[in-house]
């Protein structure tokens, strides 16, 4: 046995951590299992990864389900690589190895049964399959296989077929036909002998004639012989007949089986035959044979030739046009579908082929025709001869001093229109390439790449150029991370002059390009040679409304002034205040204002109720439907609430319900709940707090403490009702049935409210009007408005219509609509969404906030880890690089020293120092940076 982490060179097994896992705990399994365990078995002439096989095993669908599929386990043997010679018996040996090492255990693992026991499993063959369905009543030992034992043969290997064996194909010798579809041999009959006996049969037959061979009789008790001639009669068998009887005839030899050459199983040696029949009958007829090409490949014969790949680099190498038009169209579509895996350095070549196809655009609008020369001295010869190896640091000099040709832009020529379209296509293919980091990281070190750039850049300004320019831009964005520029470069020089136009996709592009110089380099990025009119372009693109351009502008600002001497001509040659005013107002940028209350007291608890509350009539009616005791739990939900403070006394609550209750039950039959078992509701209803006691004193009292009762009723899901504040005035004229006002001096201590309570506003709004004052409701359900009075709204203590009493009745109705504003859970139940609102635990209701101060904040841009991001931290940065840089500075030297001079830092900072403070003290994300920038500022 092959132990791990041995002969791993031998076996051809990867010894993995995962592999050595597997395998040990597949050895515990048959040693737990008693079973034989191979843990590297051969098939053929390769080692088996058993966890390989596994898996794709279970992939398939498990042993019994490769073992129902035709040949499955011939492609199982095809992944394996064993070859496609013998490929049945091979494939039958693997389907071996699995059932013997591997199918006990998918059963236990992956399908979480029981399996067979091993007397039915790996002591019998592999014949079949279903083994999750096989048992012990269910097998058939007679056969050596179980249940789905006729179903294996289209699982692909041949030593397990459809039916069973006739017994020529058992016996020794006989070859055992395996080969599907061929016809079975008939069963050994006895061969027929004449009869070489007189005519006359004989009455007696010998004592010894039978006595010499019982087998024979008892052989041919079994088996009747049939055959032409009925005169046979076993019963007078002599020696000779025995010796027939006996005789067993030679070994069957296999048949030599041949496959018939066909077009579809192999196709060259039909062709070759093909071909031997068609020369023979030439030969027959007196024609000449055609001439034999002996070692010549004819084309399209032999290999299936290169993939796309390589066709396409040819393509665009050979220099031929319609070759070069295909290659470019399906690189363009590579490089968009397999951008993230289609890599320069496998195809070597191809960033060369790329970039000369993109020089010929020149030729369009120049007369010129660049060369790359990969010379060591270095020495151009022309003008037209780039440097291969160093760049050419003169290109734009030379773009300067070439001829220009005269192009219309409005009306191009075929050639002009076909040779730029092939220069898009290869810009677009080489930035769809850049844009991942290792092909971006492999061309930026090509100095031709770098010329082509700024070749782009600075063609003339035609409206047909513009999308190679962006497409030549958005190449530079992606590799000036790995590129260093001094302030002579022509890339360099290139890209800021772009800022200096009036097209925004290629502003941005040009702003991202230089901010990210040297990004991914150690050495730092100077941004030497800015001129005065770029700077002045990106402070006032600061002022426009396009958050995209100003983070740009921004981020530019930022790697601009971490140099002083930038900071030293910025403030030299550009008036610097409007700058600081813009970036302290983008320190709000998208900011909101967020709102918290702070408690600066505890909750106060509000005095409890004297007297239960009224049920209203809507309650009381579900509350009829229900019978005990959850009728007592819901009255008690819905009059009473915990509070551990209180306590009620047991009678006083038996009473009231009791009171509310017992006519209902009278009038009904329903039994109401008794006192004792009510007294015990209350505590499995207030499971918490509520509890029956004793109250000790001179007179005990048999209380419930930890219930109160509630000042206003809530319904089955807890909301509260609500009351009607309408006083019952004396002064009410109910002789007239009109809310007729009598006089303003009624005191209010004469009146109570009316205490009846309501769910919804539209109820207690009809009841206001009906029973309070008792306006005419007609038959269609709206009140009658023609009738003239004096009506005053008596809510509480309103003193509307007091001084002037309404004259109509829809006046006071509009009006008591302000009084009734609709609860906060009816406005979410009419809103958008479905269903009941979440569960929650309500807040006691004899609790009433405490006082509380409320507190404003700021809120602009964070990231994932809730730090600040966006525009107002690139502003606060690039104000912090001032603050710091300012005071290094030869100006600020000079101005000191000037009479009454005044420092950079406090001619700048110091108008604005109000407002940062504020940013500091209101913006949560952004304080650390302000206390930063506000140091700063302090030290300098």
């Amino acid at each position: 046995m092959v132990q791990p982490n041995q002969e791993a060179s031998a076996t051809g097994l990867a010894y993995t951590s995962e592999y050595n896992e597997f395998i040990e705990k597949l050895a515990a399994y048959h040693e737990k299992r008693g079973t034989e365990f191979v843990r590297e078995p051969k098939v053929g002439s390769k080692h088996i990864d058993l966890l390989r096989l596994f898996n794709m095993v279970v992939e398939r669908g498990g042993y019994d389900k490769v073992s129902e599929e035709k040949l499955a386990w011939r492609k199982v043997g095809q992944e394996f690589d064993l070859g496609t010679l013998n490929l049945p018996a091979l494939a039958f040996t693997l389907k071996t190895v699995y059932y013997r090492n591997l199918a006990a255990y998918e059963i236990s693992t992956i399908h979480k049964k029981e399996p067979p026991p091993k007397h039915i499993l790996e002591d019998r063959t592999a014949k079949g399959g279903k083994l999750l369905t096989r048992t012990v009543e269910n097998y058939n030992f007679s056969k050596g296989g179980g249940m789905g034992h006729d179903g294996s043969d289209g699982s692909g290997d041949d030593g397990t077929p459809v039916r069973d064996r006739n017994g020529s194909e058992e016996t020794p010798g006989s070859g055992g036909r395996v080969t599907r579809g061929l016809r079975q041999a008939p069963p050994q009959r006895i061969l027929f002998q004449p009869d070489t006996q007189s005519s006359r049969q004989t009455r007696h037959v010998s004592a010894t004639s039978h006595a010499s061979s019982p087998s024979h009789s008892s052989h041919h008790q079994q088996h009747q012989p049939r055959g032409a001639s009925t005169s046979y009669n076993p019963s007078s068998m002599d020696s000779h007949s025995l010796a027939v009887a006996n005789y067993e005839p030679r070994p069957q030899m296999p048949l030599t089986l041949r496959s018939v050459v066909t077009p579809g199983n192999n196709p060259i040696e039909f062709a070759r035959r093909q071909k031997a029949k068609k020369d023979s009958l030439a030969l027959a007829s007196g024609k000449p044979l055609p001439p034999v090409n002996k070692g010549i490949m004819l084309p399209g014969s032999g290999f299936d030739g290169p993939n796309i790949y390589v066709r396409c680099l040819c393509a665009l190498k050979s220099g031929t046009k319609s070759e070069q038009d295909y290659a470019l169209h399906h690189l363009v579509k590579i490089s968009m579908e397999r951008g993230d895996k289609y890599r320069f350095e496998s195809f070597s070549g191809l960033a060369e082929a790329l970039i000369e196809k993109l020089l010929e655009v020149s030729s369009l609008f120049y007369e010129v025709d660049w060369q790359i020369s990969y010379a060591d001295d270095g020495a151009m010869t022309s003008i037209n001869i780039l440097n291969g190896l160093d760049g050419t640091p003169d290109i734009l000099q030379r773009i300067a001093q070439l001829p220009k040709l005269d192009v219309d832009d409005n009306i191009q020529t075929a050639e002009l229109s076909d040779t730029l379209l092939m220069a898009n296509e290869a810009a677009l293919t080489m930035r769809n390439m850049v844009m991942l980091e290792e092909n971006a990281h492999y061309v930026s070190e090509m100095a031709p790449l770098r010329d082509f750039l700024s070749i782009a850049l600075n063609l003339p300004k035609l409206d047909c150029v513009v999308e190679l320019k962006h497409y030549a831009l958005d190449i530079a964005e992606q590799l000036t991370k790995y590129m260093h520029f001094d302030e002579t470069d022509p890339l360099y020089i290139s890209l800021l002059e772009q800022l200096q136009g009036e097209d925004r996709g290629a502003i941005l592009t040009a702003l991202r390009a230089i901010s990210r110089i040297s990004m991914n380099l150690e050495e730092n990025n100077l941004l030497r040679g800015v001129p005065v009119a770029v700077i002045q372009n990106i402070m006032d693109w600061t002022l426009l409304n396009d958050e995209e351009m100003v983070h740009a502008c921004l981020d530019f600002l930022y790697q601009y002034t971490a140099v002083v001497d930038n900071v030293d001509f910025l403030i030299t040659e550009v008036q610097v205040e409007p700058l600081i005013n813009q970036l302290t107002r983008l320190l709000a940028y998208g900011a909101k204002y967020v709102e918290r209350d702070v408690a600066r007291g505890p909750d106060r608890r509000m005095r409890a109720p004297v007297e239960i509350a009224s049920i209203p009539k809507d309650l009381l009616a579900q509350l009829y439907k229900l019978d005990e005791p959850e009728r007592s739990s819901q009255w008690l939900r819905c009059l009473f609430e915990e509070d551990r403070e209180e306590s009620i006394t047991q009678i006083a609550l038996w009473q009231a319900y009791q009171a509310r209750f017992t006519s209902f039950s009278i009038e009904t039959g329903r039994p109401l709940l008794p006192a004792a078992e009510f007294i015990k509701n209350v505590s499995n209803t207030f499971l918490e707090k509520a509890a029956a006691q004793v109250q000790a004193g001179p007179v005990q009292k048999f209380i419930i403490k930890g219930i109160r009762m509630r000042s206003v009723p809530v319904d089955f899901k807890g909301e509260e009702y609500r009351k009607c504040l309408w006083r019952l005035s004396p002064e009410l004229n109910t002789h007239t049935g009109f809310n007729t006002y009598l006089g303003s001096n009624t005191p209010h201590g004469s009146s109570k409210e009316c205490g009846e309570f309501y769910m919804s506003e539209e109820e207690m709004y009809r009841h206001i009007l009906r029973d309070h004052v008792h306006a005419h409701e007609l038959e269609n359900g709206k009140f009658d408005n023609k009738t003239v009075g004096q009506y005053v709204c008596l809510w509480d203590h309103c003193p509307r219509f007091k001084p002037e009493p309404a004259t109509k009745l829809s006046q006071l109705a509009t009006h008591i609509k302000v009084h009734l504003s609709p609860r906060p859970s009816a406005t979410k139940e009419s809103g958008d969404h479905c269903g009941p609102p979440p569960l929650k635990k309500l807040k006691p209701s004899y609790l009433t906030p405490g006082p509380k101060q409320t507190f404003q904040h700021q809120v602009t841009a964070i990231d994932e880890r809730h730090d600040a991001a966006g525009i107002p931290l690139s502003a606060v940065l690039v104000l912090r690089n001032l603050a710091r840089n300012l005071s290094k500075t030869e100006s600020e030297d000079i101005a000191l020293k000037l009479p009454g001079g005044v420092s950079w830092v406090d001619r700048l900072f110091k108008p604005v120092e109000p407002r940062l403070y504020e940013v500091m003290a209101h913006n949560r994300s952004l304080t650390s940076y302000m206390t930063d920038l506000i140091s700063a500022i302090n030290d300098s």
